[in-house]
């Protein structure tokens, strides 16, 4: 050890308690601060994912709803071919045709939207989280060489 090194540390005995203190005080404040900066992150990136899985539940909603007057006009054509067999349920097969397209680009855009959110877990937190746990571990690793 050099000469600088020995004048930083305190002298053996009932003194030497109370840098500890102090380390383990600032250790846990900074691991406090450390926590809730955590928790803050991952709130944010949970409301995020929060906002996807909504619009998409949405659009699968809306498909749903747009299937639903699809099958309505389905049977408004079988029911006018069955009745008449003229050109009014060329109409109505063409509405159903439109509707179901357009529940099948709604279902797609759901799918879209809600595969966007998965996994559902704060990744990045989970990644900061184990960088942090890992600069800890140095950090003693290093503390216990000196």
């Amino acid at each position: 050890m050099d000469d600088a090194s020995k004048g930083a540390r305190p002298a053996a005995g009932a003194g030497e308690e109370v840098p500890v203190a102090q380390l383990v005080q600032r250790a846990m404040e900074q691991i406090t601060q450390l926590v809730r900066d955590e928790l803050t992150l991952a709130r944010a990136e949970l409301t995020a994912k929060g906002r996807h899985a909504g619009a998409g539940a949405a659009m699968f909603a809306g498909a749903g709803g747009v299937a639903v007057y699809g099958g309505a006009a389905l049977a408004a054509a079988v029911i006018l071919i069955l009745a008449e067999i003229m050109p009014p349920w060329v109409a109505a097969l063409v509405v159903a045709v439109i509707l179901f397209a357009a529940a099948g680009l709604l279902a797609l855009s759901g799918k879209k939207q809600t595969q966007q959110t998965m996994p559902l877990k704060p990744e990045s937190t989970l990644t900061s989280v184990r960088e942090d746990v890992e600069s800890v571990r140095q950090a003693a690793k290093e503390g216990r060489k000196q």
